[in-house]
């Protein structure tokens, strides 16, 4: 296990330089590649009226007249080794290891901002991440033990809504049903830190979690029910039975293990997105979490932002699926073999 791990580790690593690597090269190399000059890239970030000389001198203390591998290799070093920055001030402006640059419009880090805004993000995902793997594998376990009862039905038909209907749809019908009119729950924007107050943190957080939730149980139900009735059909789970074992037994300890192979997997996957940011809920609610910040990153064009958040999602994804793997293991004894 140690071995796996290590390897795992070290292909983790692999992947995240590729991905900091091509999406560096998507936004500095390709428009270089497309003929824009590094003024052309540079315009975007001084006022409508400055001139050529105010362009150019913008585009040197950015960095875009130094050779693409010059700019990636900075980027790099700053990770490990922090780097300093033109900034136009009296000094260059230090930013320590682990450093994702300055901001392009308003000259702020960017790992702080990102550090700021996680834990919102963090808590939005885990709330609704315990939510939908609960509902969703708990429905989709009874619609298979009841198949073709009215309970079976009506719970695959919400399903079916759930994955049908799109997150801004469901979250702006709740604000209005249950924050603006029965005023049961708080409007959107409402977001208190876990460690002032648990309780205010949890109710403002309820509406976003079931919002979410009820998107992703509903796929977690359908393919739980699906992967319950192959497995029901086994001869193990035959000759579980025969041997006097109770039901309770049979569903949990042996066909239920069996199912939730594959739903870890998708589990993983669905967590590490978003803890990356959950972009259409948080701005539905209006949270100020990563989500929000790439939206304002990219209508911005603001390069280092959208690098930034790029990597911290590939980040979470990467250390998911690691997870998922070590995980696979404790729930399917032949994976250790």
């Amino acid at each position: 296990m140690t071995a796996f791990i290590a390897r795992r580790a070290v292909a983790a690593v692999v992947i995240l330089a590729l991905v900091s690597f091509i999406t560096f090269a998507i936004f500095f190399l390709v428009p270089r590649l497309a003929g824009a000059s590094a003024d052309d890239l540079a315009s975007r970030y001084v006022g409508k009226t400055a001139g050529a000389e105010q362009v150019h001198e913008r585009a040197v203390q950015l960095g875009f007249t130094d050779p693409v591998y010059v700019q990636y290799g900075d980027f790099v070093k700053g990770i490990f080794a922090g780097r300093d920055y033109d900034l136009g001030g009296p000094a260059p402006e230090h930013c320590p290891a682990p450093c994702l640059g300055f901001s392009f419009i308003d000259q702020n880090p960017v790992l702080p901002d990102l550090l700021d805004r996680l834990p919102v993000t963090l808590s939005l995902a885990a709330g609704a991440a315990l939510i939908w793997l609960i509902s969703g594998v708990g429905v989709g376990v009874l619609s298979a033990l009841r198949r073709g009862t009215v309970f079976d039905r009506a719970a695959m038909a919400v399903a079916l809504a759930g994955v049908s209907l799109p997150i801004f749809f469901t979250g702006l019908l709740a604000l209005s049903v249950f924050s603006y009119t029965l005023k049961i729950f708080p409007p959107g924007s409402s977001y208190t830190p876990l460690l002032e107050n648990p309780i205010e943190w949890a109710y403002d957080l309820i509406l976003p979690w079931v919002t979410l939730a009820f998107l992703y149980a509903a796929g977690y139900a359908r393919l739980t029910r699906a992967g319950m009735l192959e497995t029901m059909n086994e001869d193990y789970i035959r000759t579980a039975r025969a041997k006097g074992l109770p039901e309770r037994t049979v569903v949990l300890k042996h066909a239920l293990r069996s199912t939730l192979t594959p739903v870890l997997t998708i589990f993983g996957l669905d967590l590490g997105l978003l803890v990356g940011g959950a972009i259409l809920t948080e701005s539905t609610f209006s949270l100020p979490g990563l989500g929000s910040y790439t939206v304002q990153a990219i209508s911005h064009n603001d390069l280092p932002k959208v690098l930034g958040v790029t990597l911290l999602a590939a980040t979470f994804v990467v250390i998911a699926n690691l997870v998922v793997d070590i995980l696979y293991a404790v729930i399917d004894p032949r994976v250790r073999l």
